[in-house]
């Protein structure tokens, strides 16, 4: 059995599509002309209502509002944060048993 190469279109081509798809023709319709799935056609199109302009980054690539770039940028440093935090208690405590503060019995 062969496998089928995964093909990966443009965004273009993806604009174009949803373009031809929201002037009135039936997904259907424009998914034979164009040689694609009907569904993959209705996703675009989702993609698209929601996300308009940023839609279709390519390769994995999100197109983030500045908003979210932030958002992004402050979990990333409330996590070192929080990883900074629990290796300085682990710190304390290791040297607070070295000045004969812990009472180990």
């Amino acid at each position: 059995m062969s496998k089928k190469e995964r093909r990966s279109y443009d965004k273009s081509f993806k604009l174009m599509a949803v373009e031809l798809r929201r002037s009135g023709k039936p997904a259907v319709t424009v998914a034979k002309e164009l040689g694609i799935a009907a569904e993959m056609l209705r996703r675009w199109t989702r993609e698209f209502s929601v996300h308009d302009t940023r839609s279709f980054p390519g390769n994995g690539k999100q197109d983030l509002t500045l908003e979210q770039k932030e958002i992004q940028a402050l979990k990333k440093a409330l996590q070192e944060a929080e990883l900074e935090n629990r290796i300085l208690k682990k710190a304390v405590s290791i040297f607070s048993r070295e000045d004969n503060k812990y009472s180990g019995s």
